[in-house]
């Protein structure tokens, strides 16, 4: 599982950003995968931020995509995503 990570699109001070930062980091942790995901979060205040989100053709927020090398697996779109299809992506 190495080779993928979870990028979150999102500014700060979004409560449905904040919470979906928060569960994504929970059920990394709870399903043992620390270390073994990394979780990526990019503001949309910044520019650096604009200019991953216009890569990524983020539209809405939060975004979370899951990548393995580069090819998306899962993306929800202006949602937090749900535990199991999260937990499904990650175990694809």
């Amino acid at each position: 599982m190495s080779d993928k990570k979870v990028i979150i699109f999102g500014k700060e001070g979004c409560a449905k950003c904040t919470s979906t930062k928060n569960k994504v980091g929970h059920c990394i942790n709870k399903w043992g995968l620390d270390g073994a995901v990394p979780v990526v979060f990019h503001n949309m205040d910044t520019l650096d931020g604009l200019s991953e989100s216009a890569f990524h053709n983020v539209a809405k927020i939060p975004t979370t995509i899951v990548e393995r090398s580069e090819a998306t697996l899962a993306r929800w779109d202006g949602e937090i995503p749900k535990s199991e299809s999260l937990r499904a992506s990650l175990q694809a």
